[in-house]
């Protein structure tokens, strides 16, 4: 009976104590917010909105503790928070002579825009007294824009009828932290609309990192807070007004771990760092998520740099170029950047140790350049040539009958000839001339050095050992890479702490702004023109017009590095981007080789960059017939078929067994080469009016310029081929520019794709085949095989710069 008794007592000590609003209350699990979770700071990292948690951009513990009344020294109730995307929180408080500790896993996900989280607690201490219970909540937080933030959290107890439901909202007036003005209110099961608690505030950011929050309750109590954050760290205190407005307390918080926007690095840290950027291996656009170590991808590596330079903490720039493979004009979009770095007042240091032309030229920015003491440099100058393969085929018993019409479209000379036309001899040497040229220019611009000194350096030394290079003024400072700290430190006479790419302010600093931000998307077209492979035409078709209609998205920057290929994915591509262009800005980034069917995706953009060194143009059609001349007799091997049509056999003939290539029996007939040949001036005749129309000129005026003439960028950017000379981020910038995005606001990079895949697992069982499928007369046998019949707009594989990954 007694027993009886005191349990009667105790729940309805439990239910008048629920009555008060003491147990489950959002307002008393959440006595350390100074506003409503969706509304200011991180609102204790998921503990009342779980979906708050998505917006943590790294990992945070906060520590918060109360006073009683002026008495600093009367500890009451504390709470301590952590997380990144997944949350913990302990929450202690004292209620008289009675205790509970609350605990709570959260999790967030989602975006700027909408975010969603869940969340789990429970108790210990005098829960049951208090009436704590288990509890599941749901939240939701969704930024239509950058002047509205709307959340909702639903909590439902896992023991008792019992749940509430949380409304926020928060206004910014002038769409930025300078003033949010919120308001919220907690509606409890059973309980009248009416009577639900509610809240009401503004929380002001004098300057970034300083910001004052006054906050009003519906029971006429209210409080006052302040919070400082210096970066990594920050501190908060705040005032509780009781409801005969007498201070009833302090509580204070005290955070570490995130970055936060603060006006106080500025001060405190300005210039106190430098970051490394160790290049080592090879510079990529994609690679692997997993097990493809030794790769840097070129976007990462230009925004990091863009990154470091915007970063006021950071004075200098050091790279390693130890071991890096890079293709010449990566490593001029590279400098490029590191010269927007010295002029934005960044120091830069390069470190080398084996150095070619392309790599003494990306050095060759530097305020100094480190080189290893028993490194070696050297500076032979260019050459470019191609492997001819006409006499190969005759021993093999192999015929081939080139089907070339036009002077400069020289791709399957390496099959027809032994050495160079004029045509192409002429070509490829006004193409060396520019290159040599612009890697003179600027290397000479950042050594201090005459055309002549250099043009010595080339023809008359060549090779340089350290201590040579040194001496001729080609580096400043013998030295390890190891040793790269001090040596930092020696060149600007001032010792500098190392700051790691990932810790830079623009991508560790958690945003402040509400609203998603738009976004420029960067799409590759990389490889062989093909429908399923190289480029992909089919998907890109649909990348691209599906981008046309993404209203997130406000610009499309295309990336070309491609030899061109099968027309009809190139004219897929070409339609496809015309159709994105007619919706938003299109600019095209050519980079290493934009030509043929690579020039022809590109034609229909706003406009076209390209960098001094990319091999552009090439406005022309070619094709070839490589065909049994003796090759079967000599390996024993026969054919036979029945067929129906004149013309059916065409491409018949012996299948070369492990390699599965099939080598046509024949030649064409006079007949058949001239429809080839009536086809091919036909799909020229196309080419050049689609040219004509996407560069607004005449097509008399793409024919001179046409006949399958490539051109390096400088030279294409005279005759109109080539817009302005730049690089990815010139062309991302410019993208942004032209979609009206304001300058000083933040915009996001959409990649497409991002990622080669997710493993990279080589074939080490057969690298002999992997070795015969990568060579030159390899794919263009297996090119013509899958492409019977078929011109094709490229420059044969081989004779151009290899297209990076």
């Amino acid at each position: 009976m007694r027993k009886l008794i005191y349990l009667s007592l105790l729940t309805a000590l439990a239910t008048q104590v629920n009555a008060l609003g003491l147990v489950n209350s959002f307002y008393t699990r959440g006595q350390f917010l100074s506003a409503p979770p969706a509304t200011y700071d991180d609102g204790l990292i998921g503990s009342l909105n779980p979906a708050a948690n998505a917006y943590q951009k790294m990992f945070d513990i906060r520590f918060h503790w109360a006073t009683e009344g002026n008495d600093a020294g009367s500890f009451q109730d504390w709470a301590l928070y952590a997380g990144h995307k997944f949350g913990f929180g302990v929450l202690h408080q004292e209620f008289g002579d009675r205790s509970v500790t609350d605990y709570q896993l959260s999790l967030g996900l989602g975006g700027k825009g909408s975010a969603f989280g869940l969340g789990y607690s429970w108790s210990t201490g005098d829960d049951e007294s208090l009436g704590r219970e288990k509890l599941l909540s749901v939240g939701q937080i969704i930024r239509p824009c950058k002047h509205a933030s709307l959340g909702v959290t639903g909590v439902f107890s896992m023991a008792s009828k019992w749940n509430q439901v949380i409304g926020e909202l928060g206004i910014r007036p002038l769409g930025t932290p300078f003033l949010t003005v919120f308001g919220d209110g907690a509606w409890s099961y059973g309980e009248k609309f009416k009577d639900a608690p509610w809240s009401a505030g503004a929380a002001v950011e004098v300057v970034p990192g300083i910001s004052f929050v006054g906050r009003y309750f519906e029971d006429e109590s209210f409080t006052l807070g302040l919070t400082l954050e210096l970066g990594h760290s920050g501190v908060s205190s705040q005032a509780h007004f009781g409801t005969d407005q007498d201070l009833a307390r302090y509580s204070y918080g005290t955070r570490v771990g995130s970055l936060r926007p603060s006006i106080i690095p500025e001060f405190t840290e300005r210039e106190k760092y430098y970051t490394a950027f160790n290049l080592t291996g090879k510079i990529v656009y994609n690679k692997y998520a997993f097990f493809d170590g030794g790769k840097t991808r070129l976007y990462d590596l230009l925004h990091d740099i863009r990154t470091a330079v915007a970063d006021i903490r950071v004075a200098a720039l050091v790279i390693n170029l130890s071991g890096v493979m890079v293709a010449h004009e990566h490593a001029w979009e590279i400098r490029e950047e590191l010269r927007l770095a010295r002029e934005a007042g960044k120091k830069v240091f390069v470190f080398i140790d084996y150095a070619n032309m392309t790599e003494y030229h990306l050095a060759s920015v530097a305020d100094a350049i480190i080189m290893d003491p028993v490194g070696l440099i050297m500076l032979q100058g260019y050459a470019m040539g191609r492997t001819y393969f006409k006499g190969t085929l005759e021993k093999l018993g192999l015929g081939f009958d080139e089907w070339r019409f036009f002077k400069y479209k020289s791709a399957v000379e390496s099959m027809s000839r032994d050495s160079f036309s004029e045509a192409d001899r002429e070509q490829r040497q006004d193409y060396i001339d520019d290159r040599y040229e612009s890697v003179r220019d600027d290397i000479c611009a950042g050594r201090n050095l005459t055309i002549e000194q250099f043009d010595g350096l080339i023809d008359d030394t060549a090779l340089f050992l350290a201590s040579t290079a040194q001496a001729m003024g080609l580096v400043d400072t013998l030295a390890r890479w190891s040793d790269a700290a001090a040596i930092t430190r020696q060149l600007v006479h001032r010792r500098l702490r190392p700051m790691p790419t990932a810790m830079l302010w623009d991508k560790a600093v958690t945003s402040a702004d509400w609203s998603p931000k738009p976004q420029v998307a960067l799409v590759y077209a990389l490889g062989e023109c093909a429908l399923d492979n190289g480029i992909n035409a089919r998907q890109l078709e649909k990348t691209l017009l599906s981008l046309a209609k993404k209203k997130s998205v406000k610009a499309v920057v295309l990336r070309v590095d491609s030899p061109g290929g099968d027309g009809m994915a190139s004219d897929m591509v070409a339609d496809a981007l015309r159709k994105c262009a007619e919706r938003k800005p299109v600019i095209v980034s050519q980079g290493q080789v934009a030509a043929s069917g690579g020039y022809w995706i590109s034609m229909y953009a706003d406009t076209i960059l390209a960098g001094p060194q990319t091999i552009t143009g090439s406005i022309g059609v070619i094709g070839g017939w490589i065909y049994d001349q003796g090759l079967s007799e000599k390996l024993g091997m026969t054919s036979d078929y029945v067929k129906r049509g004149e013309h059916a056999e065409t491409g018949f003939g012996v299948t070369l067994p492990f390699l599965g290539l099939t080598v046509p029996a024949r030649n064409l007939t006079e007949e058949e080469r001239g429809l080839v040949e009536a086809r091919i001036r036909e799909m020229y005749d196309g080419f050049v009016k689609k040219v004509a129309v996407g560069r607004k000129m005449s097509e008399d005026s793409i024919r001179v310029i046409g006949e399958g003439h490539f051109y390096s960028g400088i030279e294409g950017k005279k005759i109109g081929l080539v817009d302005e000379i730049g690089g990815m981020m010139s062309s991302i910038t410019l993208a942004a520019a032209k979609a009206g995005i304001d300058p000083e606001e933040d915009f996001e990079i959409l990649e497409i794709p991002r990622w080669a895949g997710l493993f990279h697992i080589g074939n080490p069982l057969s690298p002999f085949k992997a070795e015969i499928e990568n060579s030159d007369i390899y794919q263009y046998l297996e090119m013509y095989a899958r492409n019977p019949w078929r011109p094709l707009w490229m420059l044969l594989p081989g004779t151009y710069p290899t297209v990076p990954e």
